[in-house]
């Protein structure tokens, strides 16, 4: 691997670190700064919308600021560069505490991300999370990141 790939590499990381931390500090302006202003957001495993990135942003937020407590970590990154685009399939894990509900729940799948390098850095032009799982009353958040 040549020193522009390994650098690509990890930018792209640090890209996929600021969106966990977004959806953990509850900033919507930092998250949609993670994605292209075209780029398109599916959160249909959680019940959520697949839409362009501010009507998906706008959602996350209306469903995560109520909630107390989120904590996404992002595992086992998968990136495939090719020149300017990358692909990304990482695994996601995320406890919760949601408003109402006693102790924590939990819920774990992967993300996949199509990114662009950009003149501000790489962004994300497409995101489908796929979430494989999830422990005690997640239906009540109907949504969740």
């Amino acid at each position: 691997m040549d020193a522009q790939a390994l650098s690509d590499k990890l930018e792209i990381r640090e890209l996929l670190y600021r969106y966990a931390r977004s959806l953990d500090t509850k900033d919507w302006g930092l998250l949609a700064s993670v994605f292209t202003p075209d780029a398109e957001l599916d959160y249909t495993s959680v019940d959520g919308p697949k839409g362009s990135r501010d009507e998906v942003v706008a959602w996350l937020e209306s469903a995560l600021t109520p909630v107390p407590m989120t904590q996404h970590f992002i595992t086992n990154v998968e990136i495939d560069l090719d020149r300017d685009c990358a692909t990304i399939r990482a695994m996601f894990y995320n406890p919760m505490q949601l408003p109402g509900i006693t102790g924590l729940c939990y819920c774990g799948g992967n993300y996949f991300h199509d990114v662009v390098r950009t003149p501000e850095g790489w962004k994300s032009v497409r995101l489908v999370e796929d979430t494989k799982w999830s422990m005690n009353p997640l239906s009540s958040l109907r949504g969740g990141g």
